[in-house]
């Protein structure tokens, strides 16, 4: 699987990186963020949405999912809430129905993502060596 690592320095590197990665995705591709609360997925996830002409991206913890229109709809979900639910309950989203036409970023959701697609595109985020520090390792699309 082709990825690399890389160090962010700052919540505006973080969106920037999602930007470079957004430019690069197509309707049909789905996204899998891992992280600890506060390590920058949603950070990450507004620069996606940047690149695809949406502005605003927030968390949809209290959602679960959020469906933003632009050049290619974005689907985001934050799966927190749903791990340890049972399996349908992430079912009832709907969610294989969206991903064909939309890029869908899904945070939390290993355990998940496997239900939707047999390919993803898998983004771990890990605090760094400073406050400010984050060690983002990408697999499965070449930056």
């Amino acid at each position: 699987m082709s990825g690399a690592t890389r160090i962010i320095s700052s919540v505006i590197a973080m969106e920037d990186l999602g930007f470079l990665l957004g430019s690069k995705l197509s309707a049909g591709v789905v996204v899998l963020l891992s992280g600890e609360l506060g390590s920058g997925k949603t950070a990450l996830t507004r620069g996606i949405g940047r690149s695809l002409g949406i502005k605003d991206v927030t968390s949809p913890t209290f959602v679960i999912s959020k469906i933003y229109h632009g050049r290619i709809p974005l689907v985001h979900v934050d799966a927190y809430r749903l791990i340890g639910q049972e399996l349908a309950v992430f079912d009832d989203l709907d969610l294989e129905l969206r991903i064909p036409q939309s890029v869908t970023v899904i945070e939390w959701g290993s355990g998940f993502v496997e239900r939707l697609s047999d390919t993803f595109i898998e983004i771990d985020i890990e605090f760094g060596n400073s406050p400010d520090e984050r060690v983002v390792t990408i697999k499965g699309i070449e930056l």
